[in-house]
């Protein structure tokens, strides 16, 4: 930032922070109660909100995504903080934080906008674990302070065990015969050491283990993380109960015990937060879609279950040996049936006193011990499963799927039908598949059906009867020819959806005027010492797929729209063993830009490369792209391959006639590809091609409204200029299809592929969209 603009922020987030602070204490004081009222009593002397404040503001110089984290993580705390310690210094905190963020682009010259906040499939998990992870962590910071106040401190009564006690408290319950019980859970809570603490917060201790589930987005973590959440809200409510319906009785250690409506209140309210955290569980649910490699959490129970029973009989063993240490002296009878409180919290939740207690060390440490192990295995056990490849998480129908395509081969967009989000149909003779999904009564498929040639004309038929059986309207999507052939045969309407660009190899060479920005592109690139490098994302280096994260994540963020599935790639897509990537890499190891490829099979062997992945940094070497498709061009031309595909560009036609393409498969003319081009730079979602096509002439007017929309959704994403950017490698053309049986099923077709594309759109990127293509159609 700068010395003079980092003294600025500092010294005026710290001071119009504090003065923001005394005005809320004193702005609520009638309203909030306690906490305003040991606001106004707080005085606080540091260099935290100094800190905050500073740190907020100069995020304004990072990069979009970077800017984000940091706003993110600095404000998950200073609010955490607020609500659950809700001190005068951490109020001051979130304040002095709030007013850098506002300070931050005034100070570095440019005008504070709002944050477009768009973000991919990784960074939404990442946004859920870390809201799980916070509201987990809230109650258990509240309880270990003994002086929190914030609203949300009365979850700690709820949410944990852990209940502050001091020896005068424990003299007076004691000294009163009638109170033994509470006297002994009293005496219990006052020594209670390491174990009796984590026992306690156990729900918090699984739920933020889970969170690291959550961000790599496993089903796993979300169903046992939603299990656990509901249960400890379960709990907490049933505690509440009575004591928002009790009579108001004398204070105690639980200063929310009495009946009041202010109590009462102050118990409801923050169960908003849990409930909460409940919703966006279950509202994100298609996140959490990567599923563990079979047998994973077979093993995982096996051994948790396994080390239960040897701590079971340690426990059993070893507390017999040493009964003495124990007050009552408890036999082999009492310290099995003890056995449950030590791996979970059962007397704590249903208040029971236990029926013996340690007292020497020995006797503490077994006492308190078997769980503690017993839970951190199972932990250790849970990050090794979130840890395990997710691309080994095909079941019976994806594998079987794999297996064809890996003998028969397919179209050059073959390879996305193993993604996660389809259904398979295979046909009678098991040779061939279709990968499908069902929206609005539209069985869309995802390119071609995979098999042998010979067979494809029987496979539609089948698919068409399958279809018609189930009530669904089947829609062909991004086929080529020789599909649009066989379905014109029975009757079916065809759209053209896309140009396909391919490049055959064999003969490539980058001369002549034509080719000059590729040659530049190369030539720059040799200049300035970058080089392209080809990775496996999987197993590439810690620091590249960081970079690569960073990107990704960054292109989102700009371009202020979700990320597209369907026929579009993320990285979810390209962690796969057999996806390659091809990145831009300097001598510093710094990635320019990364791009990813499909295989093509063709009788077992990989005979092709199709374009899915593509982002370059904002800040990098600007011909990047450029660079790596011929880089990628050449060095694939040296390992023997027959072709690359450049994916397609939807709602885009070429003006000269198409070309005859190479053939990379016998299944298929070059029919597929990553037709929606994967770059994320456009989409085909309005489920419409570019105008008529094939015997059954679309009406003029749906030609007309695709060719209207391919043109204003140009400013959004790009799909005449990916094509013309295509164009500088002189590729071949193929036209894609769209083919359907019947024109009355378009409007349902067109709500299949823009659902299938654009799965979780929201309200205000949907209304930003609109707004795009209106202001370009004035």
């Amino acid at each position: 930032m700068g010395s003079w603009r980092f003294l600025g922020a500092a010294v005026m987030s710290h001071v119009v922070g504090a003065l923001l602070t005394i005005g809320f204490a004193r702005a609520t004081s009638a309203v909030v109660g306690d906490w305003s009222a040991a606001l106004v009593s707080e005085s606080f002397l540091g260099p935290t909100a100094l800190a905050c404040g500073a740190a907020a503001a100069g995020s304004a110089l990072l990069g979009t995504l970077w800017r984000r984290r940091v706003r993110v993580g600095l404000f998950v705390l200073v609010v955490l903080l607020a609500l659950y310690g809700g001190s005068f210094q951490d109020v001051l905190n979130f304040f002095a934080a709030l007013t850098g963020a506002v300070l931050g682009p005034l100070l570095v010259g440019r005008r504070a906008r709002p944050e477009r906040f768009a973000v991919s499939r990784r960074e939404a998990r990442v946004l859920v674990a870390l809201l799980v992870a916070a509201c987990a962590v809230g109650p258990v910071l509240a309880s270990l302070n003994a002086h929190a106040v914030g609203p949300l401190a009365v979850l700690r009564y709820l949410y944990t065990e852990i209940q502050p006690t001091d020896p005068a408290t424990v003299q007076v319950l004691c000294a009163d015969p009638a109170q033994a019980e509470d006297c002994a859970s009293a005496t219990l809570q006052l020594r209670a050491g390491v174990g009796a603490v984590f026992m306690a917060v156990l729900p918090s201790f699984l739920l933020v283990i889970l969170a690291d589930g959550l961000r790599r987005g496993r089903r796993f973590a979300w169903w046992a993380a939603l299990l656990v959440q509901v249960g400890t809200t379960a709990l907490a409510v049933a505690d509440a109960l009575p004591l928002i319906f009790a009579t108001p009785g004398p204070a105690g250690v639980n200063p929310y015990e009495a009946g009041s409506v202010h109590g009462a209140l102050s118990l409801v309210l923050p169960m908003i937060v849990p409930v909460t955290v409940i919703v966006v569980l279950a509202g994100t649910r298609s996140l959490f879609g990567v599923s563990a490699p079979s047998g994973t959490y077979r093993r995982f129970f096996t051994v948790m279950l396994g080390t239960a029973c040897v701590l079971g009989v340690v426990y059993v063993g070893v507390g017999s040996l040493i009964r003495g240490g124990f007050t009552p002296s408890p036999g082999v009878p009492q310290l099995i049936a003890d056995l449950p409180d030590r791996f979970f919290p059962v007397s704590q939740i249903l208040e029971r006193v236990p029926a013996f207690t340690p007292q020497d060390l020995p006797a503490i440490i077994l006492y308190e011990g078997v769980g503690v192990v017993f839970w951190l295995v199972t932990a250790v056990l849970l990050v090794l499963s979130f840890l395990r490849p997710a691309h080994h998480r095909t079941g019976t129908d994806e594998d079987r799927a794999r297996e064809l395509l890996h003998a028969h081969g397919g179209s050059t967009m073959a390879w996305m039908t193993t993604w996660p989000g389809n259904s398979y149909w295979f046909s009678s003779s098991g040779n061939a598949f279709v990968a499908f999904r069902v929206l609005f009564g539209v069985a869309l498929t995802l390119g071609e059906p995979v098999g042998p040639r010979k067979e494809l004309h029987r496979t539609v038929e089948e698919f068409t009867v399958f279809c018609s059986t189930n009530g669904w309207t089947p829609c062909l999507y991004s086929v080529g020819d020789p599909v649009k052939d066989v379905t014109s045969d029975l009757g079916w309407n065809s759209v053209q959806v896309a140009e396909e660009t391919l490049l055959p190899l064999g003969q490539i060479a980058f001369t002549g005027k034509k080719f000059q920005d590729i040659r530049t592109a190369l030539n720059r690139a040799a200049k300035e010492g970058i080089r392209a490098e080809w990775v496996s994302y999987p197993s590439a280096p810690l620091s590249v797929i960081d970079q690569i994260n960073a990107i990704s994540e960054e292109w989102v963020a700009d371009k202020g729209m979700p990320e597209m599935g369907f026929t579009l790639g993320s990285l979810d897509q390209v962690d796969d063993p057999e996806v390659r990537c091809l990145i831009a890499i300097d001598e510093d190891h710094t990635v320019h830009a990364v791009t990813s490829w499909l295989p093509v099979y063709q009788d077992g062997m990989i005979t092709g490369w199709t374009l899915d992945f593509m982002r370059r940094r904002g800040t990098g070497f600007r011909a990047s792209i450029e660079f790596l498709i011929a880089s990628a061009a050449l060095t694939l031309e040296k390992e023997g391959y027959r072709f690359i595909s450049l994916s397609g560009a939807p709602l885009a036609r070429i003006d000269h006639p198409i070309r005859p393409a190479v053939d990379p498969s016998p299944a298929s003319t070059a029919a597929g590809g990553a037709q929606a081009g994967t770059t994320q730079h456009h989409n085909s979602g309005s489920g419409a091609g570019a105008g008529p096509d094939g015997q059954q002439p679309v009406p003029r007017v749906l030609d007309k409204l695709l060719s209207g929309l391919g043109a204003s959704l140009e400013p959004v994403y790009g799909f005449r200029s990916l094509l013309a950017f295509k164009a500088k490698f002189q590729p071949q053309y193929v036209a894609l299809h769209m083919v359907y049986p019947d024109a009355a099923a378009l409007p349902a077709i067109a709500n299949a592929l823009g659902r299938a594309y654009l799965p979780e759109v929201s309200f205000s990127q949907g209304f930003n969209l609109a707004r795009k293509v209106l202001v370009r159609g004035k």
